[in-house]
């Protein structure tokens, strides 16, 4: 027992062995870190600043929707430059971009738009971080067969930053400002710019494509509508992405108005979120080989559902925090598994452009959807906006249901790993 024990926990390590790979974990772990807590301390601040719900969704669209418009650009650049300069010339532009956004809030003499400009300018960062950051792990495992296991750590230390980057940003912001918790990210660059100046890389032509990028994205678009499953997964994937997963910006709002706390009790409950979308990261990491991921979807989107709905008018806080876990475990699914299903059944050629059309349903929806849930919430509440999008996850929940049930398939998964691969949900360093 001590000795399976023991061999498995060699395997999980095992992308460890690679120098250039401990680096990288180490630095994007500490810079992930700051990164999160970034994020939490500028929903604070805008929602602080002005007390509505729709700005703190147009603080997730600046965010995120410049990563979308340039998402194509972003990996035309990681694919026809050296990746490692690409990522390290982003890490530097983000530090810019955390220095500056300290130093404004600082000076104390800011509006909320000079955050949200600030927040578009590291979207475009993003657009090009992204690509570069998540191709380059390949080039930096030594031996290719931990490729999978590099990937899997990857995400784990993604979900673990989400985990406890909230908490800190609470606890920080309530002790020692906004101002501390802007400087702390700025500062956390310094160790993923000074992993990456560490690695020892081998020299690689880059080779540069000349093919029509816009032709390139019409005959993906042409397999997409001819291809019935990966179709139905993406559109379910936009929708959650519209009208479920953009209940995060409404965190604030229960925090300071509806359980009376402060900012440790936002940290807190996004890092509840986080605990479940961890555990769930961990329940999918232990389903055999060959189970049906599209079942496994569809009651996780129905326990997403439930988790939305519990939490919408829970007032008692220990309990509320429970809901928030069942939430996060549940809308761990609808990236990752999605994510798999795309890749393991995509046809090898197209791979790339539907994980492109998997990443605008992810990432083109969301900051659409946060500017809805937020005009929604003004009118209606945000408790009702909250049970709404827990009903409509439910209703998506059903539909993958039955959809599986109308097309009897299965997909076997190559790997563990696969299904673990990290979807720039995360943001990025």
């Amino acid at each position: 027992m001590t000795e399976a024990k023991h061999k498995s926990n060699i395997t999980t390590f095992e992308a460890f062995k690679s120098r250039n790979y401990r680096l990288y974990f180490l630095g994007q772990s500490i810079s992930l870190m700051g990164t999160w807590m970034q994020k939490t301390a500028v929903s604070w601040v805008v929602y602080s600043l002005t007390h509505s719900k729709f700005m703190l969704g147009l603080s997730l669209f600046a965010t995120m929707f410049p990563a979308f418009i340039f998402s194509f650009v972003g990996g035309a650049t990681a694919d026809r430059h050296n990746r490692y300069r690409v990522l390290l010339i982003t890490q530097v532009a983000s530090m810019v971009q955390a220095v500056l956004l300290t130093l404004i809030v600082f000076s104390k003499h800011y509006s909320v738009w000079t955050i949200l400009a600030l927040s578009f300018v590291l979207g475009i960062i993003n657009a090009f971080d992204v690509p570069a950051r998540q191709s380059l792990i390949n080039e930096l495992i030594e031996d290719k067969k931990y490729l999978g296991n590099a990937i899997a750590l990857n995400s784990s230390m993604v979900n673990l930053s989400r985990l406890i980057g909230p908490a800190i940003a609470g606890f920080i912001l309530e002790k020692f400002g906004d101002v501390f918790c802007f400087g702390l990210n700025a500062v956390s660059f310094i160790a993923v710019i000074t992993s990456l100046l560490m690695m020892r890389l081998p020299k690689t032509e880059v080779q540069r494509h000349k093919k029509n990028i816009l032709q390139d994205i019409k005959n993906g678009w042409s397999y997409l509508r001819n291809e019935k499953q990966l179709r139905f997964i993406i559109f379910m994937l936009g929708l959650i992405s519209l009208f479920v997963l953009p209940f995060s910006t409404l965190m604030p709002v229960y925090a300071k108005d509806i359980f009376k706390g402060n900012a440790s009790t936002f940290g807190v409950i996004d890092s509840m979120i986080g605990l479940g979308a961890l555990s769930g990261a961990m329940f999918l990491a232990s389903l055999k080989p060959g189970a049906n991921l599209r079942k496994v979807l569809g009651i996780n989107t129905l326990i997403f559902g439930a988790g939305l709905i519990l939490f919408s008018y829970m007032h008692h806080y220990p309990t509320a925090l429970a809901c928030a876990v069942l939430t996060g475990f549940g809308m761990m699914s609808q990236v990752t598994i999605t994510n798999t299903i795309v890749q393991t059944t995509a046809d090898p050629a197209m791979r790339g452009r539907m994980i492109s059309f998997y990443a605008m349903a992810f990432f083109g929806m969301q900051p659409l959807g946060g500017l809805i849930v937020g005009s929604v919430s003004q009118w209606i509440g945000v408790p009702n906006t909250v049970l709404a999008q827990g009903c409509i996850a439910i209703l998506i929940g059903i539909l993958h249901i039955r959809f599986l049930q109308k097309n009897k398939f299965s997909i076997k998964r190559k790997t563990v790993q696969q299904m673990l691969q990290p979807t720039e949900e995360a943001p990025a360093s």
